[in-house]
């Protein structure tokens, strides 16, 4: 039995999904938790949001794709997968870093939700006020 070689493992993260991105030699066939990519993502827009560090550094049909990926809800997975195949294309080619870094697709979007506070109703929003 062979066993398949992964040529670069990059790790994405966004809000509180977490992806897991491992490249190997291929013809461009991407599969997320098990399952090919335009099955999983509910909407045609995520998967093209997977597709675009690909794209810019014009790797299409080069590499397969695993990812696995973890908590949040779909598109924050879709945005913690592209961080994640940015960064693992980054160690194939380090020449391709202009690229990637000019479209923001190496910065790690830092937005989380805030917590909800004790006394409010919300993260800010407070219960109505009674003056009596």
């Amino acid at each position: 039995m062979a066993t398949i070689k992964n040529i670069a493992i990059g790790t994405g993260r966004r809000k509180t999904a977490t992806a897991r991105v491992f490249l190997r030699d291929g013809s461009g066939k991407i599969v997320v938790n098990g399952k090919d990519i335009a099955e999983y993502f509910a909407s045609e827009e995520q998967v093209r949001t997977v597709h675009r560090p690909l794209l810019v550094t014009s790797n299409e049909n080069k590499f397969d794709i695993l990812i696995n990926v973890v908590g949040g809800g779909l598109n924050g997975q879709a945005a913690a997968c592209l961080h994640g195949v940015s960064r693992a294309l980054l160690q194939i080619d380090p020449d391709s870093r202009a690229s990637l870094k000019a479209n923001g697709y190496l910065t790690r979007d830092s937005r989380m939700v805030e917590r909800k506070k004790y006394g409010q109703r919300g993260a800010r929003r407070r219960f109505q006020f009674s003056k009596r």
